[in-house]
């Protein structure tokens, strides 16, 4: 799924090349990209990730460029996406909603704090707001991830039962679950709804996104007969091989204590599979220290 973004910014400080990064911090409204959506540019113009493509990204692009002539260090610019509004200022995109833009330019020879800042960023949306999401929650903060919630029951997916998590938010159904989230090739995406439906809906738009982990709750001959109509719609092995269903590691959880330690796990274990030997932290000093 391509290397992550964190472990790009820090090989860029490591090799002692200078970046602009830019970051949707709020949108309003229908916007290409949400809140998290994150692009590099180094002094050449080469780019990784995206904050949303078309005259967006063309126009962040050159705030960058402009940030690397003028050796500005923090810049926030407010877009309105809006053709219809081109006597103020909009780009003429077909959206209608409005994005705000953070860029920082970051020496590598003087980060900060940004590295740091940066790789706790890791983002676990967890598709379903019941006990196994209760439980899973507070695990994934423990051990760096940032949990987003989604559910189509307010009941459920609120503040009183997920108080920590980054986001909860409410969707219409699950045909619309993506509709306020930005994933990329960082993601996590746990599939814990309340039945069979809702985990076939959400995983069929799930593997058309990026994402570091997919993984989907739900018994072998449950998950079977959701692949082979999933095979008839034209999905191929090789998407369908990439799932982890069912998810989690095989401890014999049973509870949804249990279940949350082993989906925990699993992702923990794939982190460390995407992290290059020498990002990794010596263990066994960790250990003896």
């Amino acid at each position: 799924m391509g290397e992550p973004i964190s472990y790009i910014t820090r090989k860029y400080i490591e090799e002692g090349i200078d970046f602009v990064v830019a970051k949707v911090v709020s949108t309003s409204g229908s916007t290409p990209r949400h809140s998290g959506a994150v692009m590099l540019m180094k002094k050449d113009g080469h780019t990784v990730g995206t904050v949303g493509g078309g005259l967006l990204e063309h126009e962040t692009e050159k705030l960058c460029r402009r940030m690397f002539e003028t050796g500005e260090k923090h810049l926030t610019y407010e877009f309105i996406l809006d053709e219809k509004q081109k006597d103020k200022g909009a780009l003429e995109m077909g959206c209608g909603g409005d994005a705000t833009i953070e860029l920082e330019y970051v020496e590598a020879a003087d980060p900060g704090n940004f590295v740091e800042e940066f790789k706790d960023k890791t983002k676990a949306f967890i598709f379903g707001a019941g006990h196994v999401a209760k439980a899973l929650d507070p695990v994934l903060r423990h051990v760096d991830f940032e949990t987003w919630i989604i559910d189509d029951r307010e009941e459920y997916v609120n503040r009183e039962r997920f108080p920590e998590a980054e986001r909860v938010i409410v969707c219409s159904d699950f045909d619309h679950c993506f509709d306020e989230i930005d994933v990329d090739e960082d993601s996590y995406l746990i599939i814990v709804t309340r039945g069979h439906k809702g985990d076939l809906t959400v995983l069929r738009q799930a593997l058309n996104k990026p994402y570091a982990y997919l993984g989907m709750i739900g018994s072998r001959r449950k998950n079977s007969l959701l692949f082979d109509q999933l095979r008839e719609e034209g999905v191929s092995e090789e998407k369908l091989g990439e799932v982890h269903a069912p998810i989690g590691l095989k401890i014999g959880s049973e509870t949804p204590e249990e279940i949350g330690v082993s989906i925990a796990a699993e992702m923990i274990r794939i982190r460390s599979e995407r992290t290059p030997d020498d990002e990794k932290p010596d263990v066994d000093a960790l250990l003896h220290s």
